[in-house]
């Protein structure tokens, strides 16, 4: 006699019972639940089956988390229940993780919004956490999802890349590793620009790292990704708000309680919205060498695209560019060309007679470029630092 199938009857029905009894899912709990709700004879290997596959469905990441546990990986998405993807740092593979249906699907995606703190559900059908190992949950289900149940996991792991590792791996080309130990050296306070997944959070961690010991860095981030080998780093964490929609501490209160930390360095993860205001105020009144990461098509967006997020803020165009011209010097903007992380251009910003802030670039692909490397110059000579080409 066969056993019972793994439908989800059965997997509603042992999770119900594990709740009345509080119970974790072990295998002797799961073998007690399921032989008080199977209607059939259960043997000891279909009993063994069972257990694994409750175990796949109830526990963790479920089938996903042998990727997620490869050290290589950066992201996994579930698009459909056969339409399971991976990228481990060469673009996106298809891997051979198949869901049994739309519901399994779903069930993962409720589960883990559940761990992240969140609700999954018809009223709430898409959530924006992050799961208890830092990783980062994005989920949708029906009616948002109308391809169906969608899953997006970001693996955020400790970075310990230095500027000398990322050098010799083919990041920081030609010049480019000694001009960002210079823009360290002169405190410029500078951007890292780029796409998702072009590496800009690694060279910001690794140019942490860099810095003198003697200074004190304090690091606000959406999600803990900065851990840079820094003997005297302070990290802040925004939190997001619960299952009843309260206790919510945002990137921008952040910004402003790490003002008052006494901070050699400030140091924003991601400026993604209205916490650019705090952030330029703050370079603006003594605090040198103060850095971020940024989305940006390319260094020469980088101040439209803090427009952007400066305007729901209430801060004009004009006051913009008038803070930002004198709170950040550079930008270095990481690109993907040839599926490869590198360090692709480092621009000096400029105010210009019309008050407009511009991106002009100043190394591109390691090499000294232009007008841009006599101004980078004189902004390096101008804090006491020399042009390292």
């Amino acid at each position: 006699m066969s056993g019972p199938p793994l439908s989800e009857a059965l997997i509603e029905s042992v999770q119900r019972r594990l709740a009345d009894d509080r119970a974790e899912p072990t295998g002797a709990a799961l073998a007690r639940a399921v032989r008080a709700e199977a209607s059939v004879l259960v043997t000891d290997a279909e009993m063994l089956r069972l257990i694994r596959a409750l175990q796949r469905e109830l526990v963790g990441a479920g089938p996903l988390a042998e990727l997620l546990a490869d050290p290589a990986t950066t992201d996994v998405v579930v698009n459909s229940p056969d339409d399971v993807r991976v990228d481990r740092g060469a673009g996106w593979e298809r891997t051979g993780i198949v869901f049994a249906d739309e519901a399994a699907v779903s069930r993962l995606a409720r589960r883990l919004a559940s761990a992240a703190g969140q609700r999954l559900d018809d009223s709430q059908p898409f959530v924006d956490g992050r799961l208890p190992d830092g990783t980062r949950l994005h989920a949708a289900i029906a009616p948002v999802a109308a391809s169906g149940s969608c899953l997006s996991l970001r693996v955020l792991r400790p970075i310990r890349h230095d500027l000398a590792a990322l050098a010799a791996v083919g990041t920081l080309r030609g010049v480019a590793e000694a001009t960002v130990r210079a823009v360290l050296a002169a405190r410029l306070a500078f951007l890292v620009s780029g796409g998702t997944g072009s590496g800009k959070t690694t060279l910001l961690a690794a140019m942490l790292a860099a810095v003198e010991p003697g200074e004190r860095l304090v690091t606000v981030e959406d999600a803990e990704e900065l851990r840079p080998p820094h003997p005297h780093l302070v990290r802040l964490v925004a939190r997001a708000a619960n299952v009843e929609g309260a206790g919510a501490v945002p990137l921008r209160h952040l910004v402003r309680q790490a003002l008052r930390m006494r901070p050699d360095r400030i140091v924003i993860g991601e400026v993604r919205g209205p916490e650019v205001v705090d952030l330029l105020a703050a370079l603006n009144t003594g605090h040198d060498g103060g850095s971020g990461t940024v989305h940006a098509n390319a260094a020469a967006d980088v101040p439209a695209r803090l427009e952007a997020l400066a305007a729901p803020a209430g801060l004009t165009r004009e006051a913009l560019h008038a803070q930002l011209g004198s709170a950040v010097q550079v930008v270095l903007h990481m690109g993907r060309p040839d599926g490869r992380r590198v360090l692709a251009e480092i621009a000096v910003l400029i105010r210009g007679a019309d008050g407009w802030v511009t991106a002009v670039p100043a190394v591109i692909d390691g090499q000294p470029s232009g007008d841009g490397a006599a101004l980078l110059r004189d902004v390096l000579a101008s804090r006491g630092v020399g042009v390292p080409w």
